[in-house]
């Protein structure tokens, strides 16, 4: 097909998350300002400078069935029961190719028109370290077979595409925290030039072992904030001292326009474009002055019909650390300019956790819901807000966001390396 330019629409949404082991129950928990951070207890943190993270509020074991889940690192079980709630929600009840009675007038989906971009960071890390461990205590033998699968960082989004059957394409970008929107801005790309007419996007991790945990924390990335870990997490508030890991995923089913409406399908949101660069300044810090966000903020006015005065809504990626979050501010405004003022921005890492590369799916699917119900997530944990700090920052409770006329919303991720990934989605 050699469609170019083609309109995409977000026809489902799926997550699993420390608030809530399904998008519904997450929304609720950002709306209600709930922290999903706690202590870990487990024997092996007792002796971690970071003692807390934003656990899955659901284990996915209590989902899946035991012997799948066995066969599935944690990333790819998270990513599984996301795209599958995701799957369902737009309105699918059987994987592509298979008569599905719920699909409407357009009945199946041809399997070679449907795809999946799943990205995760780290990948199987948790399966990679605990079969080591194996290795090591037990021997050769007791390694299991599954171990190469359930470690390769594609193993989500391959298992993904077994689950909905989709041929046109199973891809996995890597780019640190920026990984799971450069996957659903790589999605659009596929759906807009014609290679696929339905795309199942969003990124997962499951990161919380003592490995990366005490890495991050030797690198002064993360909080030590043990003492108080609902309050660990504050972007933006002038005592932030790092980013609190979480894990889970969030995936969302992309879909051309026409093929969407030929079916009858319920749309959330029209998903306008990305815009990507590359700091090129530090394999771990940002560029303090947001000239690389700022060109990606560029790229993708550049390239969409989207308007500054359309924007009334920012899903800031604010980690709460104390360069990037003012970074990403100050890029705002070399874009912008006094438009900023306009932006309802929510860092919703306040609740949730930093998901690594599963942020961006995890904070799309938040930022979808605050267009489709006009209403902006607050940010929590601010109880100094940075002088610095030049934005319209949603604080304490939801904020409401225009009811009347298109409204469109950005969601920003960065990850180490110098990504940078900007989306933008609009009402329909």
């Amino acid at each position: 097909m050699n469609a170019t330019n083609r309109t995409v629409v977000v026809t489902g949404i799926g997550a699993t998350t420390p608030l809530g082991g399904d998008s519904a129950s997450t929304w609720e928990g950002l709306l209600a300002g709930r922290s999903g951070v706690s202590p870990l207890e487990q024997d092996w943190a007792a002796e971690l400078p970071v003692r807390i993270a934003a656990q899955a509020a659901v284990d996915p074991t209590e989902t899946l069935p035991r012997a799948q889940a066995r066969k599935l690192d944690r990333s790819a079980q998270f990513a599984l029961i996301a795209a599958r709630e995701a799957w369902a929600d737009a309105g699918f009840t059987v994987k592509a190719g298979e008569p599905d009675t719920a699909a409407g007038p357009a009945g199946s989906v041809n399997p070679d028109r449907l795809g999946t971009v799943i990205a995760s960071g780290i990948g199987g890390v948790t399966t990679l370290l605990g079969q080591y461990d194996v290795l090591r205590e037990k021997g050769v033998r007791r390694v299991s077979p599954h171990t190469v699968p359930m470690l390769m960082p594609n193993g989500p989004s391959a298992n993904v595409g077994l689950d909905v059957n989709a041929r046109a394409g199973v891809h996995t970008p890597v780019s640190a925290c920026a990984s799971g929107s450069e996957a659903i801005g790589y999605a659009i790309e596929m759906i807009r030039t014609g290679r696929a007419d339905i795309v199942v996007a969003g990124g997962t991790e499951a990161a919380i072992h003592p490995l990366p945990i005490a890495a991050f924390g030797n690198m002064m990335a993360m909080s030590k904030n043990n003492d108080d870990p609902q309050g660990a997490s504050r972007p933006f508030d002038s005592d932030r001292s790092g980013f609190v890991l979480g894990e889970g995923a969030g995936v969302i089913v992309l879909e051309s326009a026409e093929h969407a409406a030929k079916r009858g399908a319920r749309v959330y949101a029209e998903a306008i474009g990305q815009g990507i660069s590359a700091d090129s300044h530090d394999i771990v810090q940002p560029e303090p002055s947001g000239n690389g966000i700022a060109h990606a903020l560029q790229n993708l006015l550049d390239s969409s019909d989207l308007a500054a005065s359309e924007i009334v809504h920012v899903n800031a990626h604010a980690t709460s650390t104390p360069q990037g979050d003012l970074a990403e501010l100050k890029a705002l405004h070399k874009v912008f300019g006094d438009d900023v003022n306009h932006m309802a921005v929510s860092a919703t890492k306040s609740m949730t956790g930093h998901l690594l590369g599963g942020a961006g799916g995890v904070e799309t699917v938040a930022t979808i819901l605050a267009l489709y119900h006009r209403t902006a997530p607050p940010t929590i944990n601010i109880d100094n807000l940075d002088p610095e700090v030049d934005a319209d920052i949603v604080r304490g409770e939801p904020r409401a966001l225009p009811a009347e006329g298109r409204i469109a919303a950005l969601n920003d991720s960065f990850g180490f390396g110098g990504h940078n990934v900007v989306l933008a989605f609009r009402t329909v």
